[in-house]
């Protein structure tokens, strides 16, 4: 490979493999209605396939941290990616409901091991470019999330003559041409392929805690905001702008996506983005719970717009803040306390919506969540650390 091309080529590769990261998970929203029917699954069935996912992204993170320990970033993130593929695929052929919820399973934990791989191969590709290679890998992140639902229902099911299986299949294809790509076109990097010395994270270091809770701060009104939304609207009397307001929701996070991209490399060793991100959170959580019109789905893409913009900065700072063996086992960190702070904070969410009655004061935990963007993250000493 040409020294020239590299850049491009560790850009190119890592935003296909943020793709992956959503591709296969997104292909059950739109098919979701199809297994129903035809396995026959109740409410909670329907609720624990949805949320395996993210049990897993909290659950597997500090295992995929192990892997990396034990076979180098790069190659964690090719079995990462083909386990991912073989768990989608295998849930095309799932006879009923244990086998789907197997295959979601083993699809959740190669995502989860795909997931602390990516910062260190950040790094070890573009040294220069972090908080840009990031931006790029969340921007492909994003652009997963809605390909499967803006082409499955008017393209893949008429395809494949409405089946959901053939569906589900379909949209693991793409992680095996990716993992392919990034094992056939990766830039050389000795750092990208050693196993870390490290990989068990340091709970007790107060940095671990302040990224975890900023990230987690982001996943928490972002999945719980899609998660309740529905139900305030529908108690407001209002449920006509339920599909509006989630896909402002959804959609709003492109903007801030492309934004970063641009300003990620002047952004990322700063407190005030995450301040005003939370900010502007917090404003989008207040809106909704004031208002049940169309000013609801604007705040809620206030909330994804903020959502995505400390997503993207966040992602960066391990490989920004501590050496090279550190990076793994402190990004899997963050995503066991983040991902796992998202499921805590919706059950509480649930709870207050179940004890007062009100659907709106749902939204009061979620709110809570978001405030160690503002009160945490100016105590980060960014510019402490050295990226070398």
């Amino acid at each position: 490979m040409k020294e020239g091309s590299r850049p491009l080529t560790a850009l190119v590769l890592l935003w296909l493999a943020g793709n992956a990261l959503r591709l296969p998970i997104l292909a059950i929203p739109p098919v979701l209605a199809l297994i129903q029917r035809d396995l026959h699954l109740t409410g909670t069935e329907i609720g624990v396939l949805t949320g395996l996912p993210v049990i897993l992204f909290a659950a597997a993170a500090v295992p995929g941290s192990l892997l990396i320990a034990r076979v180098g970033a790069l190659a964690a993130l090719v079995i990462g990616l083909l386990l991912a593929a073989a768990g989608s695929a295998l849930r095309g052929i799932s006879p009923g409901i244990v086998a789907l919820y197997a295959a979601t399973v083993a699809m959740g934990a190669g995502i989860a091991i795909m997931q602390p791989s990516l910062p260190p191969i950040v790094r070890a590709w573009l040294p220069e470019r972090i908080g840009f290679g990031t931006a790029v890998y969340t921007n492909g992140l994003l652009v997963g999330e809605s390909l499967p639902v803006a082409f499955t229902i008017p393209f893949v099911l008429p395809l494949f003559a409405e089946s959901w299986r053939a569906s589900l299949v379909f949209w693991s294809v793409p992680l095996v041409a990716i993992a392919i790509l990034v094992f056939v076109f990766q830039p050389k990097s000795s750092a990208a392929a050693a196993p870390a010395r490290r990989w068990w994270p340091d709970w007790r270091d107060p940095l671990l805690w302040k990224l975890s809770l900023a990230m987690g701060a982001a996943n928490t009104m972002y999945f719980c905001s899609n998660g309740f939304l529905p139900g305030y609207l529908t108690s407001a009397g209002r449920s006509d702008l339920i599909g509006p307001a989630l896909s402002v929701l959804n959609v709003g996070q492109l903007p801030a996506s492309f934004l970063l991209l641009a300003m990620a490399s002047r952004w990322e060793r700063r407190a005030w983005p995450f301040m005003a991100a939370g900010a502007i959170a917090l404003a989008g959580v207040a809106g909704i719970v004031t208002t049940a019109n169309w000013w609801t789905a604007f705040s809620a893409g206030l909330i994804g717009f903020a959502c995505a913009s400390v997503l993207a900065l966040a992602l960066a700072l391990p490989a920004l803040l501590v050496p090279h063996d550190d990076v793994p086992r402190l990004a899997a960190g963050m995503f066991t306390i983040g991902y796992g702070m998202a499921m805590l904070v919706s059950v509480i969410a649930g709870a207050c919506w179940d004890a007062t009655g009100i659907a709106a004061f749902a939204f009061l935990p979620i709110a809570f969540a978001g405030l160690p963007l503002i009160l945490l993250t100016p105590s980060i000493d960014f510019a402490k650390r050295s990226p070398r």
